[in-house]
């Protein structure tokens, strides 16, 4: 991984490709989209509010007359809708080239999905495994194929609750926020294990934004947080988005990104900066954990990665 001053202008040429975000009317995912279509890319942009969708296309079209963007309706705490959204990417696409995993949602009160699991791990995580999974063949039809995954540096102090993971039993919102990208860690550790043991075309990446100034802290909606991270973090620690997105934008489209590993801020405390290497808990990549929560995501979201058996 070479990525010493990388910003975004250092993106290749993304003509012919296509790249799905999550989450793209806002914050990271807005910047991320805005960006690739910058570079030439075709961009779906999956979202919840289709008309905030539409919204966000028009303000890139006006900056970027000629960039190709689809508003396509997402919702990745409902798993029926992330069906029904890889339904359509298969009926409208021969093949995908990118997958974004950069939708989240933090520290709401207790809520449960449609499918009864705890919100922000539907979200965060099983939304986004089902849609990977539902995605794969789409994928594995791209040229270059990626999936970036992204992470906080906050997955470092979580564990998972295999024992009461709707929090139940006890619930805390930024305890169960850091649970769910905890979870996008080992997710994108072990999809890394499973495409390698295929000998898979398909790599997985992993990317954290270090602290940057979104709505997601500013949405927040446990009063204290969204005191501390909106009102007091944000405009006295945060970078801006567009460095925000740095570490997501190198995973998805520089030739020298590792697969496997995690992409973040170079600065102190991966907090803000270029593009270098990051670190991973011991959790993210122990490969026992990567397959309990494998196991649990299939049983959650009945998406199996059929396509991926491991080579002889």
């Amino acid at each position: 991984m070479t990525a010493d001053g990388w910003t975004a202008e250092r993106i290749p040429d993304l003509s012919d490709r296509t790249f799905v975000v999550t989450g793209a009317t806002s914050g990271l995912g807005l910047v991320t989209t805005r960006a690739l279509a910058a570079h030439g890319a075709r961009v779906v942009l999956a979202v919840r509010d289709e008309e905030k969708g539409r919204r966000a296309a028009a303000g890139i079209a006006a900056s970027l007359p000629t960039t190709d963007l689809e508003v396509r309706r997402v919702d990745l705490a409902d798993l029926d809708s992330v069906r029904e959204f890889a339904d359509r990417m298969h009926a409208e696409h021969r093949r995908l080239d990118v997958l974004i995993n950069n939708a989240g949602v933090m520290a709401p009160p207790r809520t449960l999905s449609p499918q009864g699991h705890e919100v922000q791990f539907a979200t965060n995580h099983l939304g986004h495994f089902a849609l990977t999974g539902l995605l794969l063949e789409l994928l594995l039809a791209g040229r270059d194929p990626r999936v970036v995954t992204v992470t906080s540096v906050n997955h470092r102090q979580a564990k998972l609750p295999f024992v009461d993971p709707t929090g139940e039993q006890g619930y805390s919102p930024m305890g169960f926020y850091n649970t769910s990208k905890l979870a996008n860690a080992i997710f994108g550790c072990e999809l890394h294990r499973r495409l390698s043991a295929a000998n898979s075309p398909l790599r997985s990446f992993l990317a954290h934004p270090g602290y940057t100034a979104t709505n997601l802290q500013t949405s927040v909606t446990t009063p204290i947080w969204r005191i501390l991270l909106g009102r007091i973090g944000n405009p006295l620690l945060a970078q801006p988005a567009d460095r925000g997105a740095w570490p997501q934008l190198f995973a998805a489209t520089d030739p020298t990104a590792r697969p496997g590993q995690l992409v973040a801020p170079g600065g102190p405390a991966e907090l803000r900066g270029h593009p270098a290497l990051g670190k991973l808990s011991a959790a993210a990549t122990d490969p026992e954990h990567g397959r309990r929560l494998w196991e649990l995501s299939e049983r959650a979201t009945g998406v199996r990665f059929s396509s991926l058996r491991p080579t002889s």
